[in-house]
């Protein structure tokens, strides 16, 4: 017999008030969370990485922390094992797959990710680190300012022309590299970025972006004179 069949001399809405009441329990207990501590703390940032992207207050321009959690892991900064012909302390692009390498001893690398050149703005080659600034003034080129003349709302007069103060606003972020081939300037740039959520995409005008954090410590790491490979 079913546990739920109705004695003829039972109330109807009695009998309804008892399945009600054992659904509800049903549904309390789906509420109950079956995770234990140790899933919990699985999911919590790498205390590593936040202390790596945390903020940077003593900076001309203080630097807020970066809120890991929107980045793509494989984007964070990190050693790995890189099997290159290129010497230590050159620098490789792989515009393809979003990464730069800064190539170390021993087959292995510092990866960093970046945001690239959009469809159109693409650029490959050898290079050298001609110059280096912190917290750069930007100057953009006529031929991006006659693309997107809203530009010029933005830009200044500087010592060396027109273009943007070295800030917080400034689209080169904290950092810059200039890429030189020979004695000319390819005018690309290895910089930060005022818009970190912007790393992993095809975005730029050509020049290859990471995040203020990144750039500040390859800024470190990079001497004028290395090479530098954009494959």
């Amino acid at each position: 017999m079913s546990p739920f069949r109705l004695h003829p001399r039972q109330n109807p809405s009695m009998h309804l008030a008892v399945i009600c009441i054992m659904m509800l329990g049903l549904t309390l207990a789906g509420c109950v969370s079956t995770q234990t501590p140790q899933d919990v703390a699985l999911k919590m940032p790498d205390p590593t990485y936040v202390a790596m992207y945390g903020a940077q207050p003593d900076e001309r321009f203080p630097l807020p922390a970066t809120d890991i959690s929107t980045v793509d892991p494989q984007f964070l900064r990190r050693e790995v094992a890189y099997d290159t012909p290129e010497r230590p302390g050159t620098i490789v692009v792989d515009t393809a797959n979003r990464h730069l390498y800064l190539v170390r001893e021993n087959g292995r690398a510092l990866r960093y990710g970046i945001g690239v050149g959009g469809q159109g703005f693409t650029w490959s080659g050898v290079a050298t680190v001609h110059d280096k600034q912190e917290w750069p003034d930007w100057y953009p080129p006529k031929e991006m300012i006659q693309r997107k003349p809203e530009l010029m709302r933005q830009v200044s007069t500087l010592q060396s022309g027109l273009g943007v103060p070295g800030g917080p606003s400034n689209p080169l972020g904290a950092r810059a590299l200039y890429l030189w081939q020979g004695n000319k300037d390819t005018l690309f740039r290895i910089h930060g970025t005022n818009e970190p959520w912007m790393i992993g995409t095809a975005v730029s005008n050509g020049c290859i972006r990471l995040s203020n954090e990144d750039i500040t410590e390859l800024y470190d790491r990079t001497p004028i004179g290395t090479p530098v490979l954009v494959i």
